[in-house]
């Protein structure tokens, strides 16, 4: 299939599924944790807007949920598949691990997951915010047990090798909580809820175009920006952290990052904003680039030394220019979000932040910028990584199953069909679903008579219902 071998076509096979699959994930969890702050403001307000919006986003949850277990599914099956001997050899560790995540995080989300949706009216206000704070409390503990198995892949520690070449847990509490697992997890769980604050603040600056009066609308456009300006720097600030932490354990991928070919051995490395790096010359073409910028951020000292690709044998070195570019979309939209924040703090400290159309404009152009920035960070993560699928002891090539190309080649291109029918269908329905207006449909509870009408024993029209403006 177009001249690749069944090792490229099961890598390119596993990208495009695991790309589908960490959209879903990173919406939910953020969405999980809104949903569970909109009950709990209803809870304690009694306003019916956070409980009207909550009734509103919840499908939404629902359809995205559904289409993240689908695809995680999918992909699970792939470990045996395409990859049985990476299976073979890392099964002792990360087996275990993703049985944890489906035992407490995903029974959990299961267990509750129809309380939230369907019983209110069952079980009560106070139990309903307790089963959609359980789902929001399983959504992070899936992230948990996830990010620290791709963590001991990126920095394993923890195990032995036994004489068939299989890694054997040694100390389990090493492996969980390997070298960059805390940086990852605080990575990953700020990028979810960034992302989820751009999804919610587009959504309510489109109805905001269309009604600047709109209550629904002002109260997630709102919580979205005020989110947005709170976890933006935390992100940026958690990027530096996890960007130490990628130095010390995993200098090659931090060179291709950086696109620094040859080694500065005392410090003041240029930061090459822009470039064409050229893996054959080990040069970066038409570079871009600020003094010493480099070594200060990267360190925090101008005078710190810093490796280069030619540190390591080629083999070893991963694809530059895919890391390269994928790192400066993450990082360039993790700005644009800060500066979206800031711009709509400066509005709302003025009063303004629901009459300025262009701050509207440019939140429903933002909107898919958290995906985009989640699959950037994650190329730039998996990617940077290669050539080895457990870092430094287990490369690529000798984890791929003994399969045919053309056996993947014919489940590739059944999952491209399948993946855009299933999935297109289902982002087509949540999109319709985002433009419905937050306030329309009938009232939102009714909890029996208010008073009697004469000597008939129907009840009178709630007074509290506000109707669709």
């Amino acid at each position: 299939m177009f001249g690749f071998d069944a090792i490229e076509l099961a890598r390119i096979q596993f990208a495009f599924t695991v790309s589908f699959h960490i959209i879903f994930p990173a919406f939910s969890i953020g969405l999980a944790s809104y949903l569970a702050v909109l009950n709990g403001l209803h809870l304690r307000t009694g306003r019916d807007v956070y409980l009207r919006l909550f009734n509103y986003w919840k499908t939404i949850f629902a359809v995205a949920f559904g289409m993240g277990v689908v695809s995680g599914i999918v992909m699970s099956y792939q470990f045996g598949t395409n990859w049985s001997v990476f299976s073979d050899k890392a099964g002792p560790v990360i087996g275990p691990l993703m049985g944890y995540e489906v035992l407490s995080a995903f029974f959990l989300e299961a267990g509750f997951l129809g309380v939230m949706l369907f019983g209110r009216e069952k079980v009560g206000p106070k139990l309903h915010f307790f089963a959609t704070l359980m789902v929001a409390i399983g959504t992070l503990g899936s992230a948990f047990w996830i990010l620290s198995v791709n963590s001991w892949m990126q920095t394993p520690q923890g195990h032995e090798i036994n004489d068939v070449g299989q890694f054997v847990p040694v100390n389990w509490w090493a492996i969980v909580f390997n070298p960059s697992f805390p940086y990852r997890l605080v990575h990953m769980v700020l990028a979810a809820y960034l992302t989820t604050a751009l999804v919610v603040g587009s959504v309510g600056a489109w109805h905001l175009l269309r009604d600047r009066a709109n209550r629904g609308a002002r109260v997630m456009f709102s919580m979205a920006m005020a989110m947005l300006i709170v976890v933006a720097p935390l992100q940026i600030v958690a990027g530096d952290f996890h960007g130490l932490n990628t130095l010390k354990y995993q200098p090659a991928k931090v060179a291709a990052m950086e696109g620094h070919f040859d080694p500065h051995p005392e410090g003041r490395a240029p930061l090459i904003l822009f470039g064409l790096p050229d893996a054959q010359s080990e040069t970066v073409r038409y570079a871009v680039q600020i003094p010493y910028l480099s070594s200060l951020i990267l360190t925090h000292d101008l005078s710190s030394p810093l490796p280069g690709l030619t540190d390591f044998p080629r083999e070893e070195r991963p694809p530059v220019a895919i890391v390269f570019w994928s790192f400066r979309v993450m990082v360039a939209l993790g700005f644009a979000m800060l500066g979206l924040g800031l711009w709509a703090a400066v509005l709302r400290w003025r009063g303004a932040m629901y009459d300025r159309p262009w701050l509207h404009r440019a939140s429903v152009a933002m909107g898919p910028a958290g995906f985009v920035a989640v699959l950037a960070g994650w190329i730039t993560t998996e990617v940077g990584r290669q050539p080895w699928t457990v870092y430094g002891f287990l490369s690529t090539n000798d984890s791929v199953a003994p399969v045919q190309a053309a056996a993947v080649a014919s489940s590739l291109v059944a999952f491209v069909v399948v993946y855009f029918l299933l999935f297109g269908a289902g982002t087509i329905y949540i999109l319709r679903l985002m433009g419905k207006r937050p306030d329309e449909g009938t009232p939102i509870e009714v909890l029996g008579p208010t008073r009697a009408a004469g000597i008939t024993p129907a009840p009178a029209v709630d007074d509290t219902f506000i109707p669709a403006e």
